[in-house]
């Protein structure tokens, strides 16, 4: 197992000089989905599923979250790499039906940063008393959600 300074230093060696493309990549795959919502549904998996509702999108996360683990957990290198894109994919599926958008996303991680450094999770504690980030999306957009709780919107 590598350690934290070996991994940084692969990442390092492994991207000096290049340019950030996570970001721009999941700008772009952002734009794409809300592109093909609006396709026939017939012929579009990402059309299928905003019309499939809520529901089916974030069970779509949590089995690719699911399948991303047993691949970690199998040291499957290339089967996580494609899980770990499928995962993404049906995350930004859901961020754009739940009105939200990448930079919403990009907002809450700086703002953790300069709270608590870029390798901290929000303390859980403090996730009670976090405040919407000031490009948040309107609160009509978050009215609708599915509980897996209580098996009902909200």
């Amino acid at each position: 197992m590598l350690t934290i300074r070996e991994l940084l230093g692969r990442l390092l060696e492994r991207f000096a000089g290049k340019p950030r493309l996570m970001p721009d990549s999941i700008d772009r795959l952002f734009t794409a989905v809300c592109e093909a919502s609006e396709a026939d549904p017939a012929s579009s998996r990402t059309a299928k599923l905003r019309q499939e509702g809520v529901p089916k999108m974030a069970k779509k996360v949590a089995e690719e979250a699911a399948e991303v683990a047993i691949e970690a957990v199998s040291g499957q290198r290339e089967a996580l790499i494609r899980e770990s894109a499928d995962l993404i994919y049906n995350l930004v599926v859901l961020w754009s039906a739940a009105g939200l958008t990448p930079q919403d996303v990009y907002d809450e991680m700086d703002r953790r940063e300069r709270l608590y450094g870029i390798a901290q999770k929000l303390p859980k504690s403090d996730a009670l008393k976090i405040k919407p980030a000031p490009n948040a999306a309107p609160a009509k957009a978050q009215q609708g959600f599915w509980s897996p709780l209580s098996g009902r919107r909200s």
